[in-house]
C-alpha cells in the first residue's frame, strides 16, 4: 500500500499529469485518432492486398505511423514524438517541395491535393502539441546517459 507520502508525490506539479491540461490530452488523442483513421483509411487496403510489384517502402512507414498513433490514444504525452515527426516531415517537404512549386505555377491537381492536406499538418500540430512540456522534457531535461 503506498504511504501518503508517495501519493502526495504522485500528484505534485512536476508530473505530466499536472503539467499538460486534461483537455489538451484530449486534443492529442484526438490528433492521434485522426493520424490513425486517416492513415488507415489511405494504406490499410495496400497493406491487406497489393500486387507482388509494388514496392511498400512508403505505405508501410505510413502504416507504422498508424499504428503507433492508436498508442498515442491511450499514451499521448508519451507519443509527443510521433506528433513532432508529423509536424517536421510535412513542414519539410511544404518548404522544399510544395512551394517552390506553387510559385512556379506547376501545380497539378493531385499536387494541389497534397500540399492542401499536409498543409492542414504543418498548421494543426503545432497547436496540439503542448510546447512547454516539450520544452521541459526535450529541451531543459538532462539527456540519459551514454555510458
Amino acid at each position: 500500500m503506498a504511504s501518503a507520502v508517495e501519493t502526495a508525490a504522485l500528484v505534485t506539479p512536476s508530473t505530466p499529469v499536472a503539467e499538460v491540461s486534461l483537455v489538451r490530452l484530449y486534443v492529442m488523442r484526438l490528433m492521434y485518432l485522426v493520424l490513425a483513421l486517416g492513415i488507415g483509411a489511405l494504406v490499410l487496403p495496400t497493406l491487406i492486398k497489393h500486387g507482388a510489384s509494388t514496392e511498400g517502402l512508403e505505405t508501410c512507414l505510413l502504416g507504422g505511423i498508424g499504428v503507433l498513433a492508436i498508442i498515442g490514444l491511450r499514451y499521448p504525452l508519451q507519443m509527443i514524438p510521433l506528433l513532432m515527426f508529423e509536424f517536421v516531415w510535412k513542414a519539410m517537404w511544404v518548404l522544399d517541395f510544395g512551394l517552390p512549386k506553387l510559385w512556379a505555377n506547376q501545380l497539378t491537381p493531385d499536387f494541389a491535393y497534397d500540399l492542401k492536406s499536409t498543409m492542414v499538418g504543418v498548421i494543426l500540430m503545432p497547436l496540439v502539441i503542448p510546447w512547454g512540456y516539450v520544452w521541459h522534457h526535450y529541451v531543459q531535461r538532462t539527456g540519459d546517459r551514454w555510458k
